[in-house]
């Protein structure tokens, strides 16, 4: 048993993580406000409550942690001022602090969540947006820990689009099954849009390799095999299905996103991620 600081706990891939991981390991979960529902209501989950950073720092230097997952974010694709401070605490002031206590808390394996969205665009070299930017530089924060903390190892996830059981965020997949299973009309960007979709149990597995077994520290990508034509996916899924997916295709632009070549863990590999298992999503299965 494992104990393991685990950030973004409430949200769709942490509580999944916590979900699994709480059955054979010790998880702190960072709060501000105790959760309710009955997922966090476990033996193995103990609540690290804070009201500002600086009680916070004060609270891990007294924790010993084995492994912090740290998958907290706050997403925002067009930002105004009022955002710029829940994403700079969010996204690089919360997880400084953790950095900052490492030694303090004498981890030994420190998992951070990046996605393929945060790399700068390759024929504009400049971000999509300031979640982006700010996601980069706390990626560079991290390579400096990594430098001077030589007892502890650094690992970084990067994920392409997720999804899976409970899943409310505002994602296309999400859209395409809330409008199919309410009869309404889908609009999608492009009728050559491409998608890389991973199952968030696949992720729950891969992240179980890197705790328990003996893995190279590095960067290692997430991913499903294939890049998936949205086009193609609902042509399958009207072809087999009795009720289609209604959509207003909006140009035929080709929109694929480029996913630099990171390593892939071994001896990993999507299981639940495939065309079939995505139809059965969308089904409501």
């Amino acid at each position: 048993m494992f104990k393991i600081l685990l950030t973004g706990a409430t949200g769709f891939v942490g509580s999944n993580i916590l979900k699994e991981l709480s059955k054979y390991n010790q998880i702190f979960i960072l709060i501000r406000k105790k959760p309710t529902q009955k997922k966090f209501c476990h033996k193995n989950i103990i609540f690290v409550k804070f009201t500002d950073y600086e009680e916070l720092n004060k609270k891990l230097k007294k924790l010993n942690i084995d492994i912090v997952i740290h998958c907290a974010t706050h997403y925002i694709k067009n930002h105004t001022y009022k955002d710029i401070k829940k994403l700079i605490n969010s996204n690089i002031l919360l997880g400084n602090i953790i950095l900052e206590n490492l030694s303090n808390m004498k981890v030994k394996k420190f998992i951070n969540f990046s996605t393929v969205w945060q790399d700068p665009h390759p024929k504009k070299n400049n971000f999509q947006n300031l979640y982006a930017a700010y996601k980069s530089g706390f990626n560079r924060i991290v390579n400096f820990y990594r430098k001077i903390l030589s007892n502890v190892e650094f690992f970084e996830i990067v994920l392409s689009d997720t999804f899976g059981f409970d899943d409310k965020r505002s994602k296309l997949i999400n859209t395409l099954k809330n409008n199919f299973l309410a009869n309404r009309t889908t609009k999608i960007v492009s009728k050559n849009l491409y998608i890389n979709l991973l199952n968030v149990d696949d992720i729950v597995n891969g992240l179980i390799t890197i705790t328990k077994k003996t893995t190279k520290p590095g960067q290692y990508v997430f991913k499903n095999s294939n890049d998936l034509k949205i086009y193609d996916l609902i042509k399958i899924f009207n072809k087999s299905n009795g009720n289609k997916i209604k959509v207003k295709w909006l140009s035929t632009k080709v929109i694929k996103n480029k996913i630099i070549k990171y390593d892939q863990l071994k001896p990993w590999a999507p299981k639940k991620s495939g065309v079939k298992d995505i139809i059965n999503y969308i089904k409501n299965i």
